[in-house]
């Protein structure tokens, strides 16, 4: 995969190990459909490295050899992050669960309280976890005086010097250099994302930044102004923290205290209303990854101003973005397109549309099409499946057991099942009895039959999985025991 890369260079920060990075990993990014979805969002796809965004973000930290992060996601996603960080070697990070989506305030405050248990003047890193960063030298000077600021007790954000009139982003109106602290400045204003005709004035006046959305502050201070702005969402966190459950390697917030929380940015409960807000300007390749235009932008070129990935042919394409999950696109004599193909679904528009994907996933939404967040391919605590075909009482899937992992142990009410493996090894849990099912081997499974499937050995488990029955839906599964504590 083509594109620009992060520089994984090891720098310093003052007081690093006083540094908390917190990742939100809480969004569902529907302007990257139809690769980014609700069930598996942008943070954990590989768009412009060999990394997903969410791994480039967590090294970050690592390359400023800060402590482990604090992930902040839903319950859904805990496995596919923990999974992620695993592979790039971030092993000592925190995953802390949010039972509902209540905005970015409340995250942030739980991940607070969390790093004020152990230091409530703990320097917090606030990021999101999709957002792209290509320059990380200018990163890291910028956090050193990000860092410098919130200790000497300010909120304090990231202004990225604007190179074109964004409607997309919001803005910060930069104020003056506070004495004593290089490089940072007052806020004079936060200012809402503008039309076209504004975002061309910020521009040409040289003192408006693009608003990053990332935040450096104590915990013991934005707890402070959260308290004093937003006293109800306080206490809720603070409940829903302190009565917080351990899960295998994940921290459960309560779920009735953190449902009590208001649903607001912190933008609208912190930044916008007190007075210690500071801003850095800086430019250091930050993009939030909001569109397939922005990609496009960020993305390697060929001679054609094209960005390509995957299996494509070009004639006389001009000015485009063409992306593939496997099934051969060709684009011919056509310029100012982005075309995306996914197993299930094949998005084409106008580069000057970008921005209006997200219309179409409200439609598919309104009309009840499982394409608007659910992909082909499914992820499970345990590896994935993906339906294959389906017809009249009968669907074939294709399922991946990661090795040393298991499903639980299950039944049906109206599917018999037929396993083949095809890959590796299967142990089969089926009734009493216990089957070892090696590749070119099968196994029948009758209605009601309680049964589980698991990897006993050390490469993936692969096999086809033939369901018949008068009703075929996930919701058929009475889960007996399961690993992964799912009902």
């Amino acid at each position: 995969m083509s594109g620009k890369k992060e520089t994984a260079t090891s720098v310093h920060v003052a007081n690093a190990q006083e540094v908390v990075p917190v990742i939100l990993s809480g969004g569902s990014g529907s302007r990257l459909w139809p690769v980014s979805r609700g069930s598996y969002p942008k943070q954990f796809w590989p768009l412009l490295t060999e990394k997903t965004l969410l791994q480039e973000t967590a090294l970050r930290g690592v390359a400023a050899k800060l402590c482990g992060p604090v992930v902040i996601c839903n319950a859904e996603h805990r496995f596919i992050i923990a999974e992620q960080l695993r592979d790039v070697g971030v092993q000592d990070a925190r995953i802390v669960l949010e039972p509902v989506g209540r905005n970015s305030a409340p995250a942030i405050a739980a991940a607070a309280f969390v790093a004020a248990e152990k230091d409530p003047d703990a320097v917090l890193w606030v990021m999101a976890a999709d957002a792209a960063i290509t320059d990380t030298q200018r990163l890291y000077k910028a956090l050193e005086s990000a860092v410098q600021a919130a200790q000497a007790g300010y909120v304090v954000t990231f202004g990225m010097k604007p190179s074109r009139p964004e409607t997309g982003y919001g803005y910060i109106e930069e104020g003056a250099l506070l004495p004593g602290l290089s490089g940072v400045c007052r806020v004079a204003r936060f200012v809402e994302k503008p039309d076209v005709q504004t975002a061309h004035r910020f521009l040409e006046s040289g003192k408006y930044l693009w608003n990053s959305g990332m935040f450096v502050a104590r915990a013991s201070t934005f707890l402070h102004e959260l308290q004093k702005y937003e006293p109800e969402l306080y206490e809720c966190v603070r409940q829903a923290v302190e009565k917080r459950q351990t899960d295998m390697d994940f921290e459960r917030l309560d779920v009735e205290s953190f449902k009590k929380s208001p649903d607001i940015s912190v933008d609208y409960a912190v930044a916008e209303r007190t007075d210690k807000a500071a801003v850095v300007p800086a430019d250091f390749g930050w993009s939030d990854i909001g569109s397939w235009d922005s990609l496009w932008e960020l993305s390697a070129k060929d001679e054609n101003a094209n960005a390509v990935y995957g299996n494509v042919m070009l004639e006389d394409v001009h000015n485009s973005y063409i992306r593939t999950d496997g099934t051969l696109t060709v684009a011919l004599g056509v310029e100012n397109l982005t075309i995306v193909v996914t197993q299930d679904a094949v998005m084409v528009a106008h580069k000057d549309r970008a921005q209006d994907v997200k219309n179409i996933v409200q439609r598919l939404k309104a009309e009840g099409r499982t394409e608007a967040t659910d992909h082909a391919r499914t992820y499970r605590p345990w590896g994935f499946y993906e339906g294959l075909t389906q017809g009249d009482r009968f669907q074939v899937k294709r399922i991946v057991v990661n090795p040393a992992q298991k499903l639980s142990l299950q039944k049906h009410f109206h599917r018999s099942e037929h396993w083949v493996v095809v890959e590796g090894t299967a142990l089969v849990t089926r009734g009493d009895e216990e089957i070892l099912v090696r590749e070119n081997e099968s196994v029948y499974l009758p209605v009601g039959m309680l049964h589980r499937l698991a990897n006993p050995g050390r490469i993936p488990l692969t096999l086809i999985e033939v369901q018949s029955g008068p009703y075929l839906g996930e919701d058929d599964i009475v889960r007996v025991q399961d690993l992964y504590s799912r009902e």
